[in-house]
C-alpha cells in the first residue's frame, strides 16, 4: 500500500461500493469498464482495473505457491496460499473508504503502461 492514500473528492458512495466490490468479486470490475456510465467515473475506473489486475497476479502467486508447498506436502497443504485472497477484503475497505490507493509494484506498472 502506499504510504499516503489519496482520498477521492468526487467519489460518491455508489463509486465507493462498485469500487470496493471490485477487489473481493472480480467481475464486477469488468462490469464497471463495459457499462458507459460507470467508466466514465473516474474512481470506479480507477479500481476496477486496478482490481483486475490485483486479482490476476495474485490468482498466479496463490497458482505457483499452491504448487509449490502442494508438490512438497504431498498435496496436504497446496490450499494454503488460497488464504492470500483476503488480502481483498483490505482493499475493498480501502476502497469503500474512499481512497485513491497503490499496491506496491503493481499500481506504478499500471501507470506506465497507461493503463491507470
Amino acid at each position: 500500500m502506499s504510504e499516503n492514500p489519496v482520498p477521492a473528492a468526487d467519489a460518491n458512495d455508489n463509486d465507493r461500493l462498485m469500487a470496493a466490490l471490485s477487489y473481493p468479486i472480480p467481475i464486477v470490475g469488468i462490469v464497471i469498464l463495459l457499462v458507459e456510465t460507470m467508466k466514465n467515473r473516474p474512481f470506479q475506473k480507477y479500481h476496477a482495473v486496478q482490481a483486475i489486475a490485483a486479482n490476476i497476479a495474485l490468482w498466479i502467486v496463490i497458482g505457483i505457491l499452491g504448487a509449490i508447498i502442494g508438490a512438497i506436502t504431498a498435496g496436504c497443504l497446496g490450499w494454503v496460499p488460497s488464504i492470500l485472497w483476503l488480502v481483498t477484503i483490505y482493499w475493498a475497505l480501502q476502497a469503500y473508504k474512499g481512497l485513491y490507493f497503490d499496491i506496491p509494484w503493481l499500481t506504478q506498472f499500471m501507470k506506465k503502461q497507461g493503463w491507470l
